[in-house]
């Protein structure tokens, strides 16, 4: 169940909602089946709080979407991508804590 602060990302709409994006993307790449993902999502949730406005946050749920995940390498899950105007800036492969991905974030930011 999407947040009202994650967006969904999907094979269909990534073109749009990821690389055509006004504003820096924080993608999540996630399965329902994945424990550690799982631990990540409240992470996510409040990282997507406190930058609303500024980057964009959304997961995108490998069994239902396997086009995009393929096209960037994803071999492991849960995996974070940074995207800053269209382009890959960062992959993050595994759970991290939130104070290391905030971090990231903000170097996307500067």
């Amino acid at each position: 169940m999407a947040t009202s602060t994650l967006a969904d990302f999907t094979d269909a709409n990534f073109e749009t909602e990821v690389l055509q994006s006004a504003v820096p993307v924080l993608v999540d790449f996630t399965a329902t089946w994945c424990g550690p993902c799982q631990q990540l999502k409240p992470i996510v949730e409040e990282l997507a709080k406190d930058f609303a406005g500024r980057v964009k946050m959304g997961k995108l749920d490998i069994d239902h979407s396997q086009g995009v995940p393929v096209k960037y390498g994803i071999m492991a899950v849960p995996t974070i991508m940074l995207f800053k105007a269209g382009k890959e800036v960062q992959k993050i492969t595994g759970l991290k804590p939130k104070a290391d991905l905030r971090k990231r974030i903000e170097a996307l930011l500067a």
